[in-house]
């Protein structure tokens, strides 16, 4: 059997997310029904992140088994021929029979995309989140200094998870500014569902309370905002925490895995 390696992109505005639910549209079931026409027999397809309802890829990657001898190289031409024009296989590769696009990932990062001004877009509403606070960026970013690292992210999982242990390590969070827009870009060995965004609500929440501090009261605003995040860290309860951020912001743009690994 070949294994087969796809890099994605994906607007997920008309799905009910990744991973197959009974009578939804979702990605994977869209790219293994496309599979199916491709190499005329059933396949299954594996994906590196659930992305949750609304949640967008620049950079997913997902792979599959098969015994078709068609080209690889076809494998991408023929499904960007017959898939719908919101998903895109970037590339596709052949490699070892051990590589699993979720077990052998190293990393993911996420970016959410927030539009910073006082009235929305008409051409980027379906990803980006219009936020009309100004968001103070070097606030937001020591907040994050809190997250990285190892910890358990209770407070900031969804409702109803599946998952045992709530403990990822984030290797990197970090707010940046091009104007009109703020970009979160998180980075971690993994997360829990709705991690990302609960954490985007929460620290943009914080931002709208404690935001612009007069002169000389900045460092005692930024205490106040970190010892609530701590506080909401340390309840490992999700009502502690903010909003979620709505889904059409976030968007997993990369992928890591360990080059030298046998399997790639």
């Amino acid at each position: 059997m070949r294994n087969i390696k796809l890099v994605l992109e994906y607007d997920g505005t008309n799905y009910h997310g990744w991973q197959t639910q009974p009578n939804l549209p979702t990605i994977q079931d869209t790219i293994e029904e496309t599979l199916a026409k491709l190499t005329k027999t059933p396949i299954q397809i594996i994906g590196a992140g659930r992305t949750d309802t609304g949640v967008h890829a620049e950079g997913q990657v997902a792979n599959f088994h098969t015994d078709s001898q068609i080209p690889v190289i076809a494998f991408q031409k023929g499904l960007n021929a017959m898939l719908p024009r919101d998903i895109v296989v970037c590339s596709a590769t052949e490699v070892s029979t051990e590589f699993h696009a979720r077990f052998s990932a190293t990393s993911r990062r996420y970016r959410y995309t927030i539009l910073n001004r006082e009235y929305p877009s008409a051409l980027m509403r379906q990803s980006s989140y219009c936020f009309q606070t100004e968001i103070d960026v070097s606030l937001t970013n020591e907040l994050c200094r809190i997250l990285v690292g190892k910890h358990d992210f209770s407070s900031f999982q969804k409702a109803g998870s599946d998952r045992i242990n709530p403990v990822c390590e984030i290797y990197e969070a970090h707010w940046w500014q091009k104007e009109p827009y703020v970009y979160f870009d998180i980075e971690a060995d993994s997360f829990l569902r709705g991690m990302v965004r609960a954490i985007t609500g929460t620290i943009l929440t914080l931002n709208g309370k404690f935001w612009k501090p007069t002169s000389g009261t900045q460092n005692i605003k930024f205490r106040d905002a970190e010892t609530q995040l701590r506080r909401i860290l340390e309840a490992k309860d999700r009502a502690a925490a903010g909003m979620s951020a709505p889904a059409h912001g976030l968007s997993l743009v990369r992928v890591q895995y360990n080059t030298s690994h046998p399997s790639l």
